[in-house]
């Protein structure tokens, strides 16, 4: 043996390749009851490292296998480094198909690239791919600092290894990477020596990127490729992710799935029962489940329209009922617990609630246009329309109903509440000539959108201001409406105000009213005489006061409603009507 062989312990099983197929073997083997597993990978990363110190992984990093001998009963597995006694050894490594081309033309770029690249931060990187292979330069890529988009159109998460699908979640849930499940590009350019890549569809906009990354199919590692002895082979001990070519032994498995197939072959002492996949969990539930449905859910989603993966616009078409509505009202939307979840949180009401519905309200939104292009009239549809976040779980709040609302799509079934409701509405508004203004943040200008087009239908010749703050421009999900609204009607205006957007001054709503930006730059006075002002989003941005001894307090953070109070506002309330109205968004 070539390498230093103080390696004396006897492992339960080597895996050979930090993939996310090897590590989910190595995880999975962990909970089955082997006590000891080490990985061993060539690079100086595995594929996902963050599962290494919760799933308390055994790395050795830079470590090349050089050959797997057959010692006796055991195998002995020889690297750079260090050689390993193991009663079973998983081939888990990999290399790209060299002959793999992407299905659509690229331009002849150092920025367009087919397999990966090195060297990427703080860029917008564009990877398109379905295999686990894509998941795992998603990762490293948004590691780095990188603002990543996956497209991903017709992947099947449930084809992934579990650590692939895993960390995928985990990028979703964080906001580390936009996720597009239907779509991918159609045909990539340079644009001042930039990917400009086209979607083909009217959900994806062309989107330029610094970088494209075509995540290539890789081949797995064969006995040659690691120095595998005939007699090492002979043993069925040394098994392949995938599959390694023609002559092996049998002693590989589809996928992930090998590390079941090893425990139950290998190591007799464990019982090891083949994990159940989501839709043979879901399957043992499938006629409770179809009924509970059938009880419960009484309206389709006729339209499911993702502004990104976290941000959608959906329309709901009740069975039978009224769907009119004042604009600014509010619906409530359900789905059962039984329903899975986009995430992996830990859900605990889930199993104790199993049979029960998860209802919440949302405020209504408006498409602001009809087919014909014309103001829409949301009163004389159907259905209704609604615009929602997807909520990402914490350590104090797991989010029950919108983890599971990502999943579902047009023509699924879906709860909605028997009636609208809701005081926040334009009923205050009686002078056309009144200056209106609208704050919102994020998806609290759901509301307004109807309450703009309202106004607008009606004549309203007043001032109309809408002004809308989200973390990201990616964020205004009606952001071309808008701007549209505004080339017809020189009343209104429209004023966006992302605050993480890179070359962008971070401002908030606050600073309109204090830096005087009305009046400023759109030449609008607002007067407690003649403006009502509406407020829905964040309760930091609106700012209600308590009333303690007939005194009112506000909250440390100074809101809008301090700002305009200092002005001679006043909050609007059931017993004593104003001109500063507000949505309970949260």
């Amino acid at each position: 043996m070539s390498a230093d062989t103080s390696q004396t312990a006897i492992y339960d099983l080597v895996v050979i390749g930090g993939s996310a197929g090897g590590l989910s073997v190595a995880i999975s083997s962990l909970r089955s009851g082997l006590e000891r597993v080490r990985v061993l990978e060539s690079a100086a990363r595995v594929a996902i490292p963050d599962l290494i110190g919760p799933n308390q992984l055994d790395v050795g990093f830079g470590e090349t296998v050089t050959s797997v001998e057959l010692d006796g009963d055991l195998l002995v597995v020889n690297t750079n480094r260090l050689s390993y006694r193991t009663r079973a050894a998983l081939v888990a490594d990999r290399h790209l198909d060299p002959d793999w081309k992407p299905a659509i033309a690229l331009p002849d770029s150092d920025r367009v690239h087919v397999g990966e690249f090195d060297g990427a931060t703080d860029d917008d990187i564009l990877i398109v791919g379905l295999s686990d292979h894509a998941v795992e330069l998603s990762a490293q890529y948004a590691d780095a600092g990188n603002r990543v988009v996956l497209a991903a159109s017709g992947m099947d998460p449930t084809k992934l290894s579990p650590a692939g699908a895993s960390v995928l979640a985990q990028l979703e849930r964080d906001r580390r990477a936009t996720l597009l499940y239907r779509s991918a590009p159609t045909h990539i350019q340079l644009v001042n020596g930039f990917p400009m890549a086209d979607f083909g569809d009217r959900r994806t906009p062309d989107l330029q990127f610094d970088h494209v990354v075509f995540a290539s199919p890789r081949v797995m590692f064969g006995p040659a490729d690691v120095g595998v002895t005939d007699a090492a082979l002979e043993s069925g001990k040394v098994w392949f992710l995938g599959d390694p070519g023609d002559d092996t032994p049998a002693t590989t498995a589809p996928g992930w799935q090998v590390g079941v197939a090893m425990g139950q072959a290998l190591f007799p002492e464990l019982d090891v029962q083949p994990a159940p996949s989501s839709l043979e969990r879901r399957a043992k539930h499938a006629g409770a489940i179809e009924e509970l449905r059938e009880e419960h859910y009484n309206a389709t989603i006729t339209a499911f329209e993702p502004t990104h993966s976290d941000l959608w616009v959906l329309r709901v078409k009740p069975d039978s009922g009224d769907t009119s509505y004042l604009p600014g009202q509010y619906a409530s939307l359900g789905l059962g617990y039984w329903e899975e979840r986009i995430d992996d949180a830990d859900d605990p009401e889930a199993e104790k609630r199993w049979d029960k519905l998860i209802r919440r309200s949302y405020s209504i939104s408006s498409r602001m246009f009809d087919e014909h292009g014309y103001l829409t009239d949301d009163n004389g549809l159907d259905e209704l329309e609604f615009y929602i976040v997807l909520v990402a779980p914490t350590e104090d709040n797991t989010p029950a109903l919108t983890p599971r609302l990502a999943l579902k799509t047009v023509g699924d079934r879906i709860y909605l509440g028997p009636k609208v409701a809701g005081r926040y509405t334009l009923k205050p508004v009686i002078d056309p000539k009144a200056e209106i203004v609208f704050f919102s943040t994020g998806t609290g200008e759901a509301p307004h959108n109807g309450m703009v087009v309202e106004l607008l239908r009606k004549g309203h010749t007043g001032p109309i201001i809408s002004a809308v703050t989200v973390r990201e421009a990616k964020d205004l999900g009606y952001s071309q409406k808008h701007r549209e609204l505004e080339a017809r009607y020189p009343n209104y205006h429209y004023m966006p105000m992302p605050t993480r957007e890179p070359g962008v001054p971070k401002r908030y709503l606050q600073d309109l009213i204090k830096d005087n930006d009305f009046e400023d730059k759109l030449g609008v006075t607002l007067s407690p005489d003649t403006t009502h002002v509406f407020l829905c989003g964040n309760p930091a941005m609106i700012g209600i006061p308590e009333e303690e001894d007939g005194t009112l307090v506000f909250p440390e953070t100074t809101g809008v409603v301090e700002l305009l109070s200092a002005k001679g506002f006043t909050v609007d309330r059931r017993n004593a009507p104003g001109n500063i109205h507000f949505e309970e968004y949260w």
